[in-house]
């Protein structure tokens, strides 16, 4: 039950992108302690006060739809890094859009392809977690094909990005070698473990 384990939150700091928040928290024998996290949520949307399931982004899983056997990758410079990282492309959902609608809105502004998103389990397109001991943030993941259409990718000013594709001997070097994101890593074992001829069977399977 949200609220049972907190007496009061107050925000420290507010941003554009992401909110910092003091939680009064209580232990399980009621002592009280300070709790720090941030949120893309405004106070009132907080999922400690809400008891909400809801997704603030997306995270793409495409394959190429001339050529299955490769997926759409990006090289992003993560500036907490100092570095650059492999990642799936992603983004926030805008306000009345469902996360297919931003999928393909976020696919097209990051790489310039165009998204057609394949349908699943609901087990596999439900919101989940990001890192739950410092956020709230919730995000689904949106499988299907990518197609060029001549149009670039139009990230914002402040995203580095790299558009690349990889098939499954380039996915796993990557795997093995470099810095990753969660998210790639644990979308694309899936995709690595399936059928070549049917890549996303395993969205039908997933409440198996």
């Amino acid at each position: 039950m949200a609220g049972d384990k907190f007496r009061s939150i107050e925000t420290l700091q507010k941003n554009r992108f992401l909110n910092f928040y003091h939680m009064d928290a209580l232990t399980d024998t009621g002592r009280a302690f300070d709790y720090y996290f941030v949120s893309r949520n405004p106070p009132e949307k907080i999922k400690a006060r809400t008891g909400e399931n809801r997704a603030e982004g997306v995270v793409i899983c495409s394959l190429l739809k001339s050529d299955p056997e490769r997926i759409v990758l990006i090289r992003q410079y993560r500036y907490p890094l100092g570095d650059w990282i492999w990642e799936l492309p992603a983004g926030l959902i805008d306000p009345g859009e469902t996360p297919e609608q931003a999928a393909v809105r976020e696919l097209r502004e990051e790489t310039g392809y165009r998204l057609e998103p394949v349908s699943g389990d609901e087990a596999w397109s439900r919101p989940f977690y990001m890192g739950a001991g410092f956020t709230d943030e919730a995000c689904c993941a949106v499988f299907g094909y990518a197609s060029e259409d001549g149009e670039k990718g139009r990230p914002e000013e402040t995203e580095s990005i790299r558009v690349l594709t990889a098939d499954r001997k380039e996915l796993r070097h990557i795997l093995r070698t470099e810095r990753v994101s969660l998210r790639m890593a644990y979308l694309c074992m899936n995709i690595l473990n399936s059928d070549p001829g049917e890549p996303f069977a395993f969205l039908g399977r997933g409440g198996e």
